[in-house]
């Protein structure tokens, strides 16, 4: 394969000049292609096959111990002024960076295929979608990379022959050695360097790399957002259709939200909710002054502890073929993987994530938590049939989410997007026992972004607020849940999973019915009885407690806001601490 673009050929031979490969292959794409390397890995030992009948095409893998997570102390913004950072990055001068990286990775190929793998970051023939490069020595990335993006020739087809604006990334596994590990992102340049990892948040360049940090600064540039959120459509009986998005913390349903099954007495009535995406989302305006998403990528990179028939039954079904499972435990007698809760039973025999003989007898868990499945979004079971279309679909709502024991209701609406960007800004979650920290600590995380804003968090807040103010805009809504809410017995009121049904359904008649709701201090709130509770187990009493907004709660809340703006400093804007101070007046609080 070939590339007419010679801005692109002249950033390669320069990168093999420094890198120093035996070989170099530029990947096209081709379904026999991704057999070659993945029977490459089988034959290294990295891949083992599993059960053709049972996982036709799927293969499973460990990682070195060391490398199995996003490494945020590693990750690094080099931006031309530490100001353009924040503080919620590590900064280092881009000039510095570059040094100290090339000095590592000088001739760091020898004796290894370079592969040149050309990506398209959202469907074909988009105008919303982006094409990045990632020059690499791992099988193992160009395999990932064939499942989440859309790689090869797809990709080439749609860079301009002349044009500069795609995303030069350099991935080296170097020798995994942890003391140098790097993931740098260096912003005016569209430049993305990585190196001594081979975990997917850390090397798959297309991920949180190029989606999130780099197109956040791209977003700021161009006038749109790119957000760390699902997207789903939801139809009802009377077959109206609308989209929604939703950003949402670690362990806060985000994944089960995107695929959510709805209960029966949905189903059977000719509701529908399918999946457009489940992580990320890049929202751009259309002529109507909209603003449409586009899942940027092609592929589920999930977490699979936690993942079951019962909590998440799509996604189950979704990992059944072509998918590759890293760091889960294998089961010897079936040849297929398994995780925690994955059934109700573990198997008698496994390997476990170091790859050690595991029984259950064996005191450790045999998958690792952040155990990964690569599955083709394509083949899931829940996937809309609009989720490739090239101008994206049309976004009528915005949900926030965390977990929260008290303080947060079931649901409510802000008042207008001022307030809505106020809300997701102050978005946290309580640290749960699997976390690290203290159980119930809060963890303020803005819109879900707190590791993935490629520039100052108080100039990304201004974005949202800017977006708000365009000439002609018409804004979706913007709600924010909370599933977690527990009564004084420490039991959840709210049965979660599917029946988040129940909400969604109030939301899709607030916007395309104008459905009535009580105006509180914190927004918009349904009426206890407005929330759909036929077929669950759950008192009027019950129902109330969930959306009752108690002042003294918010007390702590909002004191913690404030400690939380005085983090990001001077750069706060001043929308938001107004935000702030009218919501303390609207509950009385002094």
């Amino acid at each position: 394969m070939s590339c007419s673009n010679s801005n692109v050929v002249k950033w390669v031979e320069q990168s093999v000049a420094l890198l120093q490969p035996e070989r170099v292959v530029w990947v096209d794409g081709s379904e026999a292609e991704y057999k070659g390397i993945c029977d490459l890995l089988v034959e290294q030992g990295t891949f083992k096959r599993l059960n053709p009948e049972k996982y036709p095409n799927c293969f499973w893998c460990v990682s070195d111990p060391k490398d199995v997570a996003r490494v945020e102390d590693r990750t690094f913004i080099c931006s031309k002024s530490e100001a353009d950072c924040g503080p919620t990055n590590h900064w280092r001068d881009p000039r510095e960076m570059y040094d100290l990286l090339y000095s590592i990775i000088r001739g760091g190929m020898r004796g290894r295929t370079m592969y040149v793998v050309p990506y398209l970051m959202g469907p074909d023939g988009s105008p919303f979608s982006k094409v990045g490069f990632e020059l690499t020595d791992s099988p193992y990335v160009v395999a990932n990379m064939k499942i989440m993006a859309r790689i090869g020739k797809v990709a080439l087809k749609n860079l301009p022959d002349h044009s500069n604006d795609f995303v030069r990334g350099l991935h080296t596994i170097g020798q995994l050695d942890s003391e140098k590990r790097y993931i740098c992102h260096f912003p005016e340049d569209n430049t993305i360097i990585s190196i001594n990892s081979n975990y997917g948040g850390n090397a798959l360049q297309g991920k949180k790399c190029f989606a999130l940090r780099i197109a956040s600064c791209q977003a700021r540039r161009e006038g749109w957002l790119a957000e760390h959120m699902l997207i789903l459509g939801i139809t009802n009986p009377a077959g109206k259709k609308i989209y929604v998005t939703g950003a949402f913390p670690s362990a806060c349903g985000k994944t089960n939200l995107a695929m959510l099954i709805p209960p029966k007495l949905y189903t059977d009535a000719g509701w529908k909710v399918e999946t457009v995406g489940d992580d990320i989302a890049w929202l751009n305006f259309g002529s109507d002054g909209r603003l449409y998403a586009i899942n940027p990528e092609a592929g589920f990179f999930g977490v699979a502890p936690g993942t079951s028939y019962a909590t998440n039954p799509a996604a189950m079904d979704t990992i059944r073929a072509n998918t590759i499972f890293t760091n889960t435990a294998l089961d010897l007698d079936n040849m297929t993987p398994w995780w925690d809760r994955m059934t109700d039973q573990p198997p008698k025999r496994a390997k476990d994530w170091l790859n050690r003989d595991w029984t259950p007898a064996s005191k450790d868990k045999p998958a690792h938590p952040n155990s990964r499945f690569t599955a083709p979004a394509g083949q899931c079971p829940t996937i809309a049939p609009e989720w490739e279309t090239p101008n994206g679909v049309p976004i009528s709502a915005i949900i926030f989410g965390g977990r929260r024991t008290k303080v947060a209701p079931l649901i409510y609406e802000a008042f207008n997007w001022q307030h809505g960007t106020y809300t997701g800004v102050t978005m946290c979650s309580e640290t749960t026992a699997a976390a690290e920290g203290k159980v119930g600590q809060l963890r303020r995380d803005p819109m879900a972004m707190l590791p993935f804003i490629g520039y100052h968090a108080g100039d990304y807040f201004q974005h949202w607020l800017d977006i708000g103010q365009r000439a002609g805009a018409v804004l979706p809504r913007i709600y924010h849940v909370n599933w977690f809410r527990r009564n004084a017995a420490g039991e959840f009121m709210w049965p979660g999973y599917g029946d988040n049904m129940r909400v969604l359904e109030w939301i899709f008649d607030r916007v395309t019915a104008g459905k009535d709701a009580e105006k509180t201090a914190l927004g918009f709130q349904p009426r206890p009885s407005d929330v759909r509770t036929a077929g669950l187990s759950i008192s009027d009493s019950t129902m109330r407690e969930l959306f009752e907004v108690r002042p003294e709660d918010w007390r702590e809340e909002l004191d913690s806001q404030s400690k939380f703006f005085e983090t990001i400093g001077s750069k706060v804007p001043k929308a938001l601490w107004q935000e702030h101070a009218a919501l303390k007046q609207r509950l009385g609080l002094k």
